[in-house]
């Protein structure tokens, strides 16, 4: 029988993980990223640049309307994407669209002791202007593989605005 909630009950509490997926925004047009300087007022890493992400919350998972039934299973398909496509617009104000291209996987333990899985994709930038999430973000740079590397970025950023460029320039 498919569930009928989302639970923690049956989990092993050894298991219990945030998922957290961040994007690498490419734009074609002049072959840049954008990145993000996160407010001094942020608990994990104030100041760094970064690029928009956010965490998978229980309401992105429509319990009442799932992508498919598989078996007893509830299968919602997209939801990485309509997560990153959110939280683009939410943090930066734009558009972006494509299959999104795995870039790297990390775990990681907050300040907090929570755990953390994160996967990185790149996307293409769609459309609009940079407004930023007032509050969570002070500036913002399209950068080149050879500009990212002046700004103070949360480590792993600075390889992995490279890493996009190069695979969508091929």
């Amino acid at each position: 029988m498919p569930a009928k909630k989302i639970s923690i009950d049956n989990a092993k509490i050894n298991q219990l993980f945030y998922f957290v997926a961040n994007v690498v925004i490419y734009r074609e047009s002049d072959g840049r990223c954008l990145i993000l300087k996160r407010s001094e007022n942020e608990k994990v890493h104030p100041g760094k640049y970064c690029v928009p992400g956010g965490k998978l919350d229980w309401s992105d998972l429509d319990i009442n309307n799932p992508g498919r039934v598989n078996g007893e299973v509830l299968d919602f398909e997209g939801t990485v994407e309509k997560l990153l496509e959110r939280e683009v617009r939410e943090e930066a104000g734009i558009e972006i669209y494509g299959v999104p291209i795995f870039i790297n996987s990390n775990a990681f333990i907050r300040p907090d002791e929570t755990p953390v899985v994160m996967v990185k994709l790149a996307m293409k930038y769609k459309s609009g202007e940079v407004k930023l999430e007032e509050g969570a973000f002070t500036y913002f740079a399209w950068v080149n593989e050879e500009e990212v590397k002046n700004y103070d970025c949360i480590g792993g950023i600075q390889d992995e605005v490279i890493k996009t460029i190069k695979l969508f320039k091929e």
